[in-house]
C-alpha cells in the first residue's frame, strides 16, 4: 500500500489475475459496518473521495469505506478482452477485493452500473449486503437514458486542459444538473481526466465505449426485477436526480411496492447521476447507514 494522508491504494488480484484498484479510507475504522463505493460504467473511485472523507471521519461513526476502480479504469489494468467488461465480471472482481481485504459483509453505494453490480451481488452473496444505497439505478433501466449515454461517449471530447473538459462536460450535462456550481464541476472533470503528455483523457479504457455501441436499443431491455427481489429484506436507500433519463419516477414508485421499507431521496436539478457529496446527501447517507445498522443489531 502506498500511503496518502486520506486514503490508502490497495491493489489486489482479479480471479483471473488482472491487477485491480481501490481506494481505502478510514482504514483502522473497525467497529461500524464498513461500506463500500461501486461507480458508474466509465467513472473510477475518485468520484466518492468526498462522501467517503464525510463517511470515515464523521464523529458519531467513523467508517471504514473501500472505493473500487473496476478493470479497465482509474488505476486497475486494462483487459485485452473486452469480452470481459461485463456486469458479472466485475461482480466477481469485487467479491475478490472484499476477501483480500477481509471483509465478509457492508454496506453498499452503487452509482448507475455499481447498483447493477449490487443488483448480482445479491444472488451471488446476499450475506455480503448488510444495506444498500442506490444512487440512480434501479432494475429497469430506460433505453432514453441509455441512448444518451451512447451518444456522448462515442463523442467524448479530447480536452487538452482541465478549464476545456470543464466547458465541454457542462455543455454535454449541463441541461440536466442546473444545480451544479463551478466547484462541483471542478470536481468532476478532475475525476473523469487523467493528465498525459499529450494532454487529458478519460480515465477509462476506450474500449468500454464498444460495449455499449454493442447494444440494439431498438429492442426491450431486460429488466433485473428477479434480481431486486433478493434485495427485500435488506435496508435500501434509493436516491434518484429528479432530472433523470435512466431512472424513471415510476419505476422507484415500483421499487418501493417490491421493496416496503425502501426509503427515497430525489434531487432537486441534478440528473444522472446525482453527485453524492453534494447539499445535504452526505449527512442523509450517513444518517441512513447509521439506522439500518441500529435497526439490524
Amino acid at each position: 500500500m502506498s500511503i496518502n494522508e486520506a486514503f490508502s491504494d490497495f491493489f489486489y488480484s482479479a480471479p483471473d489475475g488482472l491487477e485491480l484498484h481501490a481506494r481505502v479510507y478510514g482504514e483502522s475504522n473497525s467497529e461500524p459496518w464498513p461500506v463500500v463505493c461501486l461507480p458508474g460504467l466509465t467513472r473510477n473511485a475518485r468520484d466518492f473521495h468526498e462522501l467517503a472523507m464525510h463517511l470515515s471521519k464523521r464523529a458519531e461513526t467513523p467508517r471504514k469505506v473501500v472505493a473500487f476502480d473496476y478493470r479497465g479504469r482509474g488505476q486497475s489494468a486494462y483487459d485485452a478482452d473486452v469480452n470481459k467488461y461485463t456486469v458479472g465480471v466485475e461482480a466477481a472482481d469485487i467479491l475478490a477485493g472484499l476477501s483480500a481485504l477481509g471483509i465478509e459483509e457492508a454496506a453498499f453505494i452503487g452509482t448507475s452500473r455499481g447498483g447493477l453490480i449490487i443488483h448480482v451481488l445479491g444472488m451471488l452473496r446476499p450475506s455480503a449486503l448488510k444495506a444498500i444505497v442506490f444512487n440512480d439505478i434501479g432494475p429497469v433501466i430506460e433505453a432514453d437514458g441509455l441512448a444518451h449515454i451512447q451518444s456522448y461517449l462515442e463523442r467524448t471530447p479530447t480536452p487538452k486542459t482541465f478549464a476545456e473538459a470543464l466547458i465541454a462536460q457542462r455543455g454535454a450535462h449541463g441541461q440536466d444538473f442546473p444545480a451544479l456550481t463551478d466547484a462541483d464541476w471542478s470536481r468532476m472533470v478532475r475525476a473523469l481526466y487523467r493528465e498525459t503528455d499529450e494532454g487529458l483523457v478519460p480515465d477509462f479504457d476506450p474500449k468500454l465505449v464498444d460495449t455499449l455501441a454493442k447494444l440494439d436499443l431498438s429492442q426491450p431491455l431486460a429488466d433485473m426485477w428477479p434480481q431486486f427481489e433478493t434485495l427485500r429484506s435488506i435496508p435500501l436507500l434509493a436516491i434518484r436526480g429528479a432530472n433523470s433519463r435512466l431512472l424513471s419516477a415510476d419505476t422507484l414508485r415500483q421499487m418501493r411496492e417490491h421493496h416496503p421499507k425502501l426509503e427515497m431521496i430525489t434531487v432537486d436539478g441534478q440528473g444522472h447521476a446525482p453527485f453524492l457529496e453534494t447539499g445535504t446527501l452526505p449527512a442523509e447517507i450517513a444518517e441512513f447507514l447509521d439506522r439500518a445498522e441500529l435497526q439490524n443489531s
